[in-house]
């Protein structure tokens, strides 16, 4: 049953397991012997090369205002300065490099043309991948939709605009939603490969993003691509293929993988056991030792169970200890954070938050097992897109293209993961009643139900808000005198709060740090490309 249960794992299995000659050979373009080329075995073996790339659970969430790590972080501070390499850049294109050496060898093996049809479209698939990866962070990029030699004029090319970045994204992506198979036709058997309702829901991540983006930095076609986000994500939901888990918690518990859990679009997959690894991460030991902390914002930001933020509803009463922060609140915000009770690193559980390590006070649980801690390795498959974030793009990108959301389309989106967190319904009404504001309401669903999964840096980003937002104090918990070990020496705000990062200590510059700069290296490789503005 497992080794059924983790096909994909497996077929990584036999890809690693190859000398690392042949591993490096995969993505380059020396792929030409008929010696390689001659099965389906091979070609979906060069096409698991791609699964590799997709990422393991993530701390990017310190980026923004909703995390905060075991120090400073120099991007959500912005004292970063243009690195001389990156992965961030460099690996995109390795994927990109493979793609098309796949799509270019493809047609000299001898299969039928469905097989044919269907890693075309998985290499398509993993090509827009990369260039959603690199569009968000720098922009403009150079665009290669062919594998290159040494004397390409390609690789002096300068970056492609924003619109031609898009327009390649979006048709790699209904080409494989197309021809990808439905989760239906993939079953367990091939659980972990990417379907079509996967390429669906990136386009309409990566719409979405473009959308808000252009609308709120003021450039380009907001409605085109607000309207391609909101038609991809209804054809996800008319689709039937997906719905929501029963367990918010579970969703990052072993207890959520696998095809059972029809909410999860798109995992990494990880190995079996510790006697029958392939791959595996060690997030339990990596939030323990709090690279991944809650900050004050965020967890202000859940609401009651009766639907009111913390500062309007009637039945909010200020906690006289940690425990009680989580009294009569959404249910996600302790499905999302430790506290009192919670199974931790020793049999007794999570007590108060150990500050040395877990500094805001507010320790992160998602992904987080006892028995992997022990073991230093988990194989909890990382969620890369699921059903939620459909939901929320289809409702964000309704309110966008309209200024409106009618009770419908609440009820269809985030009254559902209300519904699953114990919270009142968002309707027009409860909105206008309680004076409220329904963008911020959408915004605020977002927040909760994605948070810690590495969204809300790329919101703040699209939604022209981080010149705001990151340059306000990063606060914690409230400091219970007595509760915390008094041996932790800890920053206070005035009103009590923890304090780990001062607002002199913080900049955003608007002209500069909306887009990422490229690396020095990669500027003097092509002197065609230019450094983003104010690098």
């Amino acid at each position: 049953m497992k080794i059924t249960k983790y096909p994909l794992v497996i077929a990584f299995g036999l890809l690693v397991s190859l000398t690392a000659c042949e591993i490096e050979r995969i993505p380059e373009t020396q792929i030409s012997d008929p010696s390689f080329w001659r099965s389906e075995s091979d070609l979906r073996n060069a096409t698991n090369y791609l699964y590799t790339f997709l990422p393991a659970p993530t701390t990017e969430d310190v980026w923004s205002d909703d995390a905060f790590g075991t120090s400073a972080n120099n991007i959500s501070d912005g004292s970063r300065q243009a690195p001389s390499t990156a992965n961030d850049y460099n690996d995109p294109y390795k994927i990109i490099r493979a793609a098309n050496n796949i799509m270019e060898k493809a047609p000299t093996v001898p299969v039928t043309e469905d097989v044919y049809n269907r890693y075309i479209a998985e290499a398509r698939f993993f090509r827009a991948w990369a260039y959603v990866q690199l569009f968000q962070k720098y922009g403009a990029v150079p665009l290669i939709l062919k594998t290159l030699q040494e004397d390409s004029p390609e690789l002096n090319a300068p970056a492609a605009s924003r619109d031609e970045v898009m327009d390649a994204i979006y048709s790699d992506l209904d080409y494989a939603s197309t021809l990808l198979p439905t989760p239906t036709q993939l079953g367990s058997a091939d659980y972990g490969r990417v379907s079509n309702t996967a390429a669906m829901a990136l386009k309409a991540r990566i719409a979405l993003f473009e959308g808000t983006r252009s609308k709120f930095h003021n450039y380009g076609e907001p409605a085109k691509h607000l309207t391609i986000a909101r038609d991809a994500a209804k054809a996800v939901i008319d689709s039937q293929e997906h719905s929501l888990f029963g367990s918010y918690f579970d969703l990052f518990q072993y207890a959520g993988e696998g095809r059972q859990n029809r909410e999860n679009i798109l995992v990494k997959q990880f190995g079996i056991s510790v006697a029958e690894q392939v791959a595996n991460h060690n997030f339990s030991r990596i939030i323990e030792t709090g690279a991944l902390n809650g900050t004050k914002s965020l967890v202000d930001s859940y609401l009651m169970k009766d639907g009111l933020p913390i500062a309007q509803s009637p039945a909010y009463q200020a906690p006289n200890a940690s425990y009680e922060v989580y009294a009569g609140r959404d249910e996600r915000l302790a499905a999302t954070f430790f506290k009192q009770g919670d199974a931790f690193i020793s049999n007794a559980g999570y007590t108060v938050p150990p500050l040395q390590f877990h500094k805001t006070g507010f320790g992160t649980r998602k992904y987080f097992d006892r028995t992997d801690w022990s073991n230093q390795r988990s194989f909890i498959d990382r969620s890369i897109i699921r059903y939620a974030e459909v939901l929320l793009i289809y409702a964000e990108a309704t309110f966008e293209l309209q200024g409106s959301i009618s009770d419908e389309d609440l009820g269809l989106t985030i009254n559902s993961l209300r519904q699953r967190a114990g919270v009142a319904e968002l309707t027009n009404s409860f909105v206008a009643e309680h004076g409220l504001d329904m963008r911020d309401e959408i915004r605020r669903e977002r927040r909760v139900e994605l948070a810690m999964e590495g969204f809300r840096y790329w919101d703040i980003m699209r939604w022209k808000i981080a010149e705001n937002v990151l340059v306000k104090p990063v606060l914690g918990m409230y400091y219970f005198q007595g509760e915390f070990n008094t041996n932790v020496a800890v920053q206070l705000d005035p009103e009590g709060y923890l304090l780990l990062q001062d607002a002199e200590f913080l900049s955003f510059d608007p002209g500069r740090d909306y887009l990422w700069p490229f690396p020095i290296n990669e500027l003097g490789l092509n002197p065609g490309l230019s450094q983003n503005p104010n690098w």
